[in-house]
């Protein structure tokens, strides 16, 4: 009886330490679960506002492409007009004709040079909209970049796999010496009982 107990102790202790190596990987999956919530809510986080600033950079891309237009459309008008007025001088209209003519042409070189300031100044704040949007992307590179280092420490849970199969390993070789230490003392109590029985029987006779 008492080595049919000694034999069945050492297959329990596998069960065991199972459940604890099961119940650390469910523990280490459960904290890594909130990290991978906060990263994908950080990222969604993250779309619209780029989103928004596509929409701006396209917004100012058809700016330009109006104020290109009008500012073409202007300089077509102005030789327009100043080919009208030189063809009027080289033709030598009477004084009242001529007048007329350089009036229409001093109006229309007033009209392309406020065209041409507008479209400056519709440049500048354009130039002054696209260094924010800028300024905002490298903030926005800035806050990931420290999200990142946020989260890197808790890259050692993930580290923690290599110390936890040497825990394991260690774990093995106790068994393994207590199943040698367990061998070792049911030898010596066999050995025990085969010394103990000549000598009971030379007792009894």
């Amino acid at each position: 009886m008492h080595q049919t107990k000694q034999q069945q102790q050492p297959p329990q202790l596998q069960p065991r330490q199972q459940q604890q190596q099961q119940q650390q990987q469910q523990h280490q999956h459960q904290h890594q679960q909130p990290q991978q919530q906060q990263r994908q809510q950080q990222q969604q986080q993250q779309q619209p506002q780029q989103q928004q600033q596509q929409q701006k950079q396209h917004q100012q891309q058809q700016q330009q492409q109006q104020q290109e237009r009008q500012a073409a459309a202007a300089a077509a008008e102005a030789a327009e007009a100043a080919a009208a007025a030189a063809a009027a001088a080289a033709a030598g209209p009477c004084t009242c004709c001529y007048a007329s003519s350089s009036s229409s042409g001093s109006s229309a070189s007033n009209a392309a040079a406020k065209q041409q300031e507008e479209q400056r100044q519709q440049q500048q704040l354009q130039q002054q909209q696209q260094q924010q949007q800028q300024q905002q992307q490298q903030q926005q590179e800035r806050q990931q970049q420290q999200q990142q280092k946020q989260q890197t420490p808790w890259r050692p849970l993930q580290q923690q796999q290599p110390r936890q199969q040497q825990q394991q390993q260690q774990q093995q070789q106790q068994q393994k010496h207590q199943e040698q230490q367990l061998a070792h003392h049911h030898q010596r109590a066999q050995q025990q009982q085969q010394q103990q029985q000549p000598a009971q029987q030379q007792h009894r006779t």
